[in-house]
């Protein structure tokens, strides 16, 4: 059994990552979109185009873990769904301060304003994502010999 856990967690975290550069396209494309059709530097509106291209991203993530990286745990019980939107809060508030907080960085260093929000928001995506990861691996569809919630 050790053995098989050792192969599946470093798989997963593969499929996840794969997982994971379709949703960056789906993140960054909605954000870079965004920010073409309302150019803007207001944080508030930042942190808003953040909030709609990551939620779309996550939504794409849910889909595929399920059938994909997760399959053999997933159940899509209500606690699960539910876990499953907890870590999304839980990653977007990573992501909207890093993203806040990188492009603040950058714009202090004076990088110029596309550059520096593309490279804010990878910045974000690698913390989120392996914030996510983690989050829902051991809370969200965890194996069902390792239940850390039961009902």
């Amino acid at each position: 059994m050790a053995k098989k856990e050792q192969k599946k967690g470093p798989f997963q975290f593969m499929q996840f990552s794969v997982i994971g550069l379709t949703n960056a396209g789906v993140d960054i494309g909605t954000l870079n979109l965004l920010l073409l059709l309302f150019p803007t530097d207001e944080r508030g509106m930042l942190a808003l185009f953040n909030t709609i291209a990551y939620s779309l991203a996550v939504a794409n993530s849910y889909f595929w873990n399920v059938m994909i990286t997760f399959r053999n745990s997933a159940e899509g019980s209500r606690r699960q769904r539910l876990m499953f939107i907890l870590q999304g809060v839980v990653s977007l508030g990573v992501n909207n301060i890093v993203f806040l907080g990188a492009n603040q960085l950058l714009e202090w260093a004076g990088m110029p304003r596309w550059l520096r929000y593309n490279a804010a928001k990878g910045c974000a995506m690698f913390l989120s994502f392996t914030a996510s990861f983690f989050m829902i691996k051991f809370f969200v569809f965890q194996d069902t010999d390792r239940k850390f919630f039961r009902k």
